[in-house]
């Protein structure tokens, strides 16, 4: 796990290692384990490691491999390494090293552009051949590892996160208005290409881009999953399908215990985690280190779930840690927590992860986490209402969408606003494509492809990360979506959603886990946005540079001011909180 950046020239110049270094300094966190620069004619690559998988300096990077003419910069982590490593050395491959970064650079070789497909991992990687000049940039299936650029005639730029990219400096910093869209109206989702920022880009997930010495390139998506059933599995019955799930994260979990380091870990207490936790204890783990995190409560709210994690914690007997963050060091979290964000994220899980992560990184390098099972197996609450859905474009936007396109001209000023609801329409070309059978596996297509990517999956990366901490997900193991996306939406949806999820944990954690209401990270003081919360978000919108920016009407500001706890969204957030977050990133990343 690591921060990579470069910059590529096309117009005959040398690259900057000025440039890179300001690149690399802002991806220090990521890797605070060691730094390396490699340069060739018009490229210049740069790392930032953390130690994972051979932590000899055989295992740095960049990777340079002379005898191929390849150079990588990778961030990330291929869990079926030794097993590709093994059908390489079969095929005559000789390693100068025992990582999983050069297992990359002579799959490049042996299979070219469909290497990628034999990948169970996480990973972004930019690749480049010494002979040719090409340039090859590659995101996982789910874009748990991010991968940022910036473009000129001239010049491409990337980095593992776009502050970065905005350090370099020739970036075009002005607000993109359809991503303004999209973020006040897809739940501060902005699918990419797009970022909020003009003149950066993000890698769409499971992508490849070619890029040709000369700066032509092309996109290669190498992963799309139907989302329809499959005729020769219309016999499973109920319980086999819960057979066909827990072998395959049985074997999820188990690859994600590849490390030449401990790994634990983060319990929430509910359903995911949990199962995690019991399938390690299952497969003869011991000494586990397992770590949640509390809040102090807020308007009723209870701020931890600390009775379910300790329950698990005992039943499997883990080395647990139990965080209480008081509400004074939640304040003090939150500026280190916007600086931890690539782009704006509102929710409150944020500076939950963020603080989390502190504690944890103390401790153990790499944990497992339970992100991504809601979206896989139907936990959330707009699904069932999408089962007799006549108009899944409608019905997915009433449930989800924070507001309307109508109701954002009544709050956006008037030269930020799109004349086309360019929120809906790109939902709508998601959930209308073919190759999803009903409306609720279009809306799981949609959520596991599109907004688990720029929500949960990114908030993990950018909070665990800036503390040197690496998050795997096992329930974004591809092989697992690929079984779940043919199994049946009802079977998803039953006993109140993730129905055959929890058939799974029922033969692996206790029932007082799985039969109860669905919980969430709560940091209840910041959906109710009061007090000193109040007055650092109106400081930010009062400020020079909010004012001069003039992204929101003023009588629009002035409602959320006089009664914060009343401007709830339908996803439960605060609509402050959402307006107040995106100008305190913007003036955290001096943008």
């Amino acid at each position: 796990m690591c921060g990579i950046c470069g910059e590529l020239r096309f117009d005959g110049s040398q690259p900057s290692p000025v440039t890179l270094s300001k690149m690399m300094e802002g991806l220090t966190p990521r890797g605070p384990d060691g730094s390396g620069v490699v340069q060739y004619n018009n490229a210049i690559f740069g790392h930032r490691r953390l130690k994972i998988i051979d932590l000899s300096e055989r295992a740095r990077q960049p990777m340079d491999d002379p005898t191929l003419g390849l150079t990588i910069c990778f961030n990330g982590c291929i869990y079926n390494y030794p097993e590709l490593r093994a059908e390489l050395e079969a095929k005559g491959y000789r390693f100068f090293s025992t990582g999983d970064t050069e297992v990359i650079l002579k799959a490049w070789d042996a299979w070219g552009e469909t290497c990628v497909e034999r990948f169970h991992g996480m990973f972004a990687f930019v690749l480049h051949e010494r002979d040719s000049g090409r340039l090859v940039m590659v995101r996982d299936r789910f874009g748990i590892k991010p991968l940022y650029y910036s473009e000129t005639p001239s010049t491409l730029r990337f980095a593992s996160s776009l502050p970065a990219l905005v350090a370099a400096g020739d970036v075009d910093t002005t607000i993109d208005p359809v991503a303004l869209h999209h973020y006040m109206t897809f739940h501060a989702v902005v699918p990419p290409p797009r970022t909020i920022l003009s003149g950066v880009r993000k890698l769409p997930p499971a992508t490849m881009r070619i890029i040709e010495a000369d700066g032509s390139k092309r996109d290669r998506v190498y992963w799309d999953p139907p989302y329809e059933r499959d005729p020769a599995l219309s016999s499973l019955s109920p319980e086999e399908w819960r057979e066909r799930v827990l072998d395959a994260l049985r074997l999820s979990v188990k690859r994600r215990m590849v490390a030449d380091v401990p790994v634990g870990v983060l319990l929430s207490g509910g359903v995911d985690s949990s199962l995690i936790v019991g399938l390690l204890a299952e497969a003869g783990q011991t000494g586990l280190m397992t770590f949640s995190v509390g809040f102090e409560e807020a308007n009723g709210e209870k701020g931890d779930e600390f009775v379910y994690s300790d329950l698990i914690a005992e039943r499997f007997g883990t080395d647990h840690h139990k965080i209480f963050v008081p509400s004074s060091d939640l304040m003090d979290a939150l500026p280190g927590t916007f600086q931890a964000m690539s782009e704006p994220m509102v929710s409150y899980d944020n500076v939950g992860f963020y603080l989390l992560s502190k504690e944890v990184s103390k401790h153990i390098k790499v944990v497992q986490s339970g992100q991504g099972a809601d979206e896989v197996f139907g936990g959330y609450h707009w699904y069932p209402p999408l089962m007799s859905s006549n108009d899944v474009v409608s019905d997915y936007a009433d449930v989800f969408f924070d507001r309307t396109h109508e109701r954002l001209k009544e709050q956006l000023a008037p030269e930020w606003m799109t004349e086309e609801d360019v929120s809906r329409a790109l939902v709508a070309r998601h959930l209308t494509r073919p190759g999803a059978d009903t409306p609720v596996d279009a809306a799981l297509r949609l959520d596991s492809s599109v907004m688990l990517v720029d929500d949960p999956v990114k908030r993990v990366d950018n909070m665990t990360m800036a503390w040197g901490l690496e998050a795997r997900v096992p329930f974004l193991d591809h092989e697992l979506v690929e079984l779940a996306a043919r199994i049946p939406p009802e079977e998803k949806l039953r006993d109140g959603g993730k129905g055959i999820l929890k058939d799974v944990a029922r033969q692996v954690v206790p029932s007082e886990v799985i039969d109860r209401k669905k919980g969430y990270f709560p940091v209840p003081q910041l959906k109710y946005v009061d007090g000193p919360y109040l007055e650092m978000v109106r400081d930010a919108l009062s400020s020079q540079a909010a004012r001069e920016r003039g992204l929101f009407r003023q009588d629009y500001l002035d409602t959320l001011y006089a009664a914060p706890a009343e401007h709830i969204t339908p996803l439960r957030g605060s609509a402050l909180w959402q307006v107040g977050l995106l100008e305190l990133w913007l003036q955290t990343h001096g943008i």
